[in-house]
Formats: C-alpha cells, structure tokens, sequence
C-alpha cells in the first residue's frame, strides 16, 4: 500500500545508510551531500564501486559487500537501490527492529509533491513510450523532463523546473511512486521473478502504479491487463478502433488517418502501438496530439532497443539488449520478416518459463539460435524439447564470434537475449556496448540516450 513518500528533512539527524552504488546509489549520495551537508552516511557497496561513491560523497563511512539484518538495523532509514529486491529478509527483519526503507524515487515525490508527472511502466515498451511522449511533448512547446529507469534517476533532476514530467517506473520502483496525474501501463508479462518471487507479485507491484493514478492508460489489447485495471474510475484505453491505433499502414484517431507508418523511425507493430499509447497519453494531458503526431517522423530510436548498429562483414547487427524476457524477443524476431536471422539468446538465468516461446520457434525457427549465459542450460533444455536446433556458447563473446560464422550475406545477427545480463554484464547497456564492440561498432556512437533529461 503505497503512503506519503519521505522527504529528506524526514532524515535529517537520523542514522542513514544507502544501499547500493549504481547510478541510483550515486545520485542519493549526490542529493544527500546537497540536501543534509555535514550528516554522517553511511554507505554498502562493492569493491570495485568504493572510488565513484568518494566522487559523489567524499564524508562517507563506507562497509564492502551486502548488510545482514543487524547491519541494517543500525539504521533509521536506509535508502535501497532498486534492484535490491524489497522481498529480501533481512530486510523484512530489519523493518521490524525500526529500520525504514526509502529509494530514491520515493524521495523525489515527496520533495515534488505539485510536479506534473506522467508514469510509464510495462514490461515491454514503457521506454520507447516514455521518450516518444517526451519528444511529442517537447514538439507542442511544452518543457518537458524525461528520467526515471529510462537511464537518469530522479534526483539527478531534484530541483530542476519542468512543465511535465516524464517518468518511466520498472517494477522494482511503481510502489515508490506517487501520486500521478496520468500513468500508462503498457502491457505485463512474466518477468524479473529472481526480485518479485512469483509471477502474482510482479503483476501486482506493476499495477501499484494504477492506484495511485488520477487517470490511468492502458492498452486495449491486453485482456487481462483491462481485467485488473476495470475498477479504475477514469480509465482509458489506447491500440482500440475508437481512438489512437494502427491500421492498415498508418496511425488512425477514430477513423481518421493521421500518419503513415512508413513515416516512423521505429520498425515492428509494437513501436507502432507505443507511438499510439504516446499520442492517447497527450491528448489525456491536454495537448494536440493531431498537430503533434509528425513530429513522430524526427524521433530518434533508443539505444540497445532493436537498434540495427549497420553492417559489418557483410552482416547486419541489430542490438536488442533491452530484451529481458522470452515475449520481448519474440518481438524482435517478428519485427524482421523475411530475413535470415542468427538469434543470440540467453544471459542471467532468473528462473523463467521458457516453453511457450520454444512452441512458438519451433513454428517459425530462425537460420540459427545461440544459446549462452548462466541461463543457457534452462533454455536449452526447453529448446531441445521442442526439436528447435540450437548451438552452445558459454558467453556472449563467443557467441558473436560463432553467429559471425554461421550467418550468411546479407543475414542478420539479432542479440535478443530474452534475459537479464547480470552474469556478464553491469546492466543491459553494458551487454550492448560489449556487443557492438565485438560485433566492430564503436559503442560510444551508439549509446546516446537521444532527449534525457530537460528539453
């Protein structure tokens, strides 16, 4: 049950710790060092992160490795990083000794209470939606901020002005937030059960967003995501005949044909959905989204998303990264009709249901699939169940080097893992870089989050 989100004046000569040194971590330390100068802090990081957490706090007391409930019990309040999973037990055991836990997105909304906000989350799409929002916004004149999990945390903007903002929300940080004048859900699926524990949790953290929404947005093509959100008194729906859809190779309002799809810099039937869920989210915030909508035709598509990095070796490369879950790489495969495609799988096994996309495959199996990673095993055995061939790598250098060879001219090596990167990688943008690296791309010339942050 979401309550009011702290401020920092609510730590102010309290025992704090933070939790975490990712850029999350490092942007509490940073609003910390601003907001409550001279207060001890206390920070747990790894190693390896103890030099960029000086950077950001110099006054820090600084404990290696991960705090154990009497750790966190010294506590009053300790801000967590997000992907620190809530469910841990030592942290239920701490709550229960005193010890409060906040997170950074928590701390903004109570520093921000009057802030215009509009939350995105969805397991697939809440990115790309957040920043066609933004960019639509920006097209109406409007000031607009875009930050969140999109890849700059809130508090890096704490005290920046801005007429909207525009917030993407992963499902570690929806019970964060709050209130909201508008939040889209964009569609929800099985994932991130390594932090939520069961496919019920997941569901219902994501859907904690709608109950702090004065209106809520949600696709009509998801049946069950219309089912949970029913009671909602002002909900709206997008990807439905009456309003913003695709149809027949163009954006439609209504029966009105806005814009040829042709026109959008974003390939697949999803972007096109997300490019109506953007245009459905303005019209709800009072903008023109008819006069909006061929701005849509300058977007510039984010990175590690389906991004196609060029040709090299006479292959194309096409980063998906992003892609976490099984549903998000069946996205990208059904993006690429009539190519032959070598699809790179795997990474951070977190316990997922891969059999319903092994089905899938087995119907429409593509020239090659590269199974590698911790969760290479898991799929694997899913694959061979359903007669899909595959090959085996143990990491994803080498499955750049194998899909190299097994690619023919003018095919196409998509890395689609449909799994975290954690047991390679810091975060999917790491994996991204590595991948346009090994690939012969240049991965500063292809990381740049177009758009984050004011404009």
């Amino acid at each position: 049950m979401n309550t009011s989100p702290p401020r920092f004046a609510d730590l102010a000569g309290r025992r704090v710790a933070v939790w975490g040194c990712g850029r999350e971590g490092r942007a509490a330390l940073r609003a910390l060092a601003r907001r409550l100068p001279g207060q001890a802090i206390t920070l747990w990081c790894r190693a390896d992160e103890v030099e960029a957490a000086r950077r950001a706090h110099p006054a820090l007391a600084i404990e290696t490795g991960a705090p154990d409930t009497s750790a966190l019990a010294r506590f009053d309040w300790v801000i967590k990083s997000p992907g620190i999973s809530a469910y841990r037990p030592e942290i239920a055991s701490a709550e229960t000794r005193g010890t409060r836990f906040t997170s950074g997105t928590a701390l903004w909304f109570g520093e921000r209470p009057d802030a215009r906000v509009v939350a995105i989350t969805g397991t697939k799409g809440k990115s790309t939606t957040s920043a066609l929002l933004a960019h639509l916004a920006r097209a109406l004149g409007w000031r607009t901020a875009l930050a969140g999990n999109i890849g700059l945390p809130l508090l890096e903007l704490l005290d920046a002005q801005a007429e909207l903002w525009v917030l993407e929300l992963s499902s570690f940080q929806t019970g964060d937030a709050g209130p909201v004048e508008l939040a889209v859900i964009t569609n929800l699926f099985e994932e991130h059960l390594d932090w939520h524990g069961t496919p019920e949790r997941y569901r219902a953290d994501k859907l904690r967003l709608a109950g702090v929404a004065r209106t809520l947005l949600v696709d009509a093509g998801q049946p069950r995501l219309l089912a949970d959100t029913q009671a909602h008194p002002r909900r709206h729906v997008y990807d439905d005949a009456r309003g913003w859809h695709p149809a027949d190779g163009a954006l439609h309002r209504g029966d009105l044909r806005v814009m040829a799809l042709q026109r959008l810099p974003l390939s697949g039937q999803h972007n096109a959905i997300n490019a109506c869920a953007a245009l459905a989210a303005l019209e709800l915030l009072g903008g023109d989204a008819r006069t909006a909508a061929p701005a849509l035709a300058r977007f510039r598509g984010l990175p590690h998303r389906l991004q196609r990095l060029g040709m090299r070796d006479g292959r194309i490369w096409i980063d998906d990264s992003i892609s976490t879950t099984p549903e998000a790489t069946r996205v990208a495969l059904e993006s690429l009709p009539g190519h032959a495609v070598t699809l790179i799988l795997g990474g951070h096994d977190r316990g997922l249901d891969w059999s319903g996309f092994a089905a899938w495959l087995a119907a429409r199996p593509p020239t090659a699939v590269i199974v590698q990673g911790t969760a290479a095993a898991r799929i694997a055995a899913v694959l061979a169940a359903h007669a899909v061939p595959f090959r085996h790598c143990e990491g994803l250098e080498s499955a750049v080097v194998l899909a190299r060879a097994l690619t023919a001219p003018d095919g196409v090596v998509l890395l689609s893992p449909g799994a975290p990167s954690f047991d390679q990688f810091r975060d999917y943008t790491d994996r991204g870089r590595a991948f346009a690296r090994w690939a012969g791309f240049d991965p500063a010339q292809v990381d740049e989050i177009a758009g984050l942050g004011l404009g």
